[in-house]
């Protein structure tokens, strides 16, 4: 297939990660342009990473007109998502995002609109979706737990970014468990309907902003899904993917992050705690359908897939927007400290 002329969008340390994922896909994409509102920051870059990039510099506008890009990464801040990814999209040139869409429903909207309008894709990079280990835990839940009743997700890690993450309100959320409720939906098949949240921030936090919250969402199945979690949480790390555990009507299924994913499963009709048979299941032969490729790699063909083929890729805004609304009516729970529903 033909190179794709791609515009990347930031500099940052997200925007150099996505560099090296469009300079390792050399045989479909191209690296036509690298812009960043810092004068001389994307030239910088390419020149630390080795790469050759045609056109450098700080005006979206200019790189659209000049560069004519295929498609363009937006890697900016969130805030900054809705006014790049609309003037790319009204311009014709599909998009593929960092997460979170957008730091608002209202904006996220919008961009929704902009994508319908144009006729152009517009896809969220949820890079945890691109991992053999989820495909394979979903698929065990699937095929052996019959219909759920319970999806609880754990994430403790102590991680000290220092920079600008110290200082969001709300920084756990905005800026992790956005991952968290995507991959719920992407385990259960299930939407959000309501959720009751608290977020608050521990005597000993090294955040501003509230860096723990507790989450209780009713999904569209009657699943209830729970998130608990903190980023100020020292020792006894769990992954960064979450530790799941998933209860349906023929026994429970976990995943602790890691490569242990194992369901128990009623072997008997009687007795009090009844005996179970044990079912254990691994990555190998359950890769997603594009390649091998993780992260970032995994969303970038799947982006490429869709261009080349116009199948939805996962992501895709209209379905993204509802992982999004997870967080801002949790937020909004919290906030409120009543029960919210999810409106998309």
């Amino acid at each position: 297939m033909a190179q794709r002329k791609a515009l990347l969008v930031g500099a940052g340390g997200m925007g150099r990660g996505w560099a090296k994922n469009l300079a390792a896909h050399t045989d479909r994409v191209e690296l036509a342009g690298w812009v960043d509102i810092r004068e001389g920051a994307a030239a910088e870059a390419a020149e630390n990473l080795s790469l050759i990039v045609p056109h450098t510099g700080t005006d979206l506008g200019k790189a659209l007109a000049e560069v004519k890009p295929d498609f363009l990464v937006d890697v900016t801040i969130p805030e900054a998502h809705h006014d790049v990814t609309i003037q790319a999209l009204n311009a014709g040139v599909p998009v593929i995002g960092e997460k979170p869409m957008a730091h608002s429903m209202e904006a996220a909207r919008e961009m929704v609109s902009a994508s319908e309008k144009s006729g152009k894709l517009y896809m969220v990079s949820q890079s945890r979706r691109y991992d053999a280990r989820i495909h394979a835990y979903r698929k065990l839940i699937r095929e052996k737990l019959g219909a759920l009743g319970i999806l609880n997700a754990d994430f403790y890690i102590g991680a000290h970014f220092g920079g600008f993450r110290d200082e969001i309100d709300s920084v756990l959320l905005l800026d992790m468990a956005i991952h968290s409720m995507d991959q719920a939906r992407f385990l259960s098949g299930a939407d959000p309907v309501s959720v009751y949240c608290e977020e608050f921030n521990p005597s000993w936090s090294w955040y501003k902003g509230a860096a723990s919250a507790t989450a209780l969402y009713e999904m569209s199945n009657g699943l209830r899904f729970t998130y608990r979690g903190s980023w100020c949480a020292e020792g006894r790390n769990t992954s960064w993917e979450c530790e799941w555990r998933a209860v349906g009507e023929n026994g429970t299924a976990t995943w602790d992050g890691h490569n242990t994913i194992l369901a128990e499963l009623p072997i008997a009709a009687d007795g009090f705690i009844r005996p179970v048979e044990k079912i254990e299941r691994t990555a190998a032969g359950n890769a997603y359908p594009f390649g091998d490729g993780y992260g970032i790699a995994g969303s970038l063909r799947d982006f490429l897939n869709a261009l080349d083929t116009g199948i939805a890729p996962m992501g895709e805004c209209h379905d993204n927007i509802k992982s999004l609304a997870m967080i801002f009516a949790a937020i909004e729970s919290s906030q409120t400290g009543q029960r919210v529903q999810v409106e998309i």
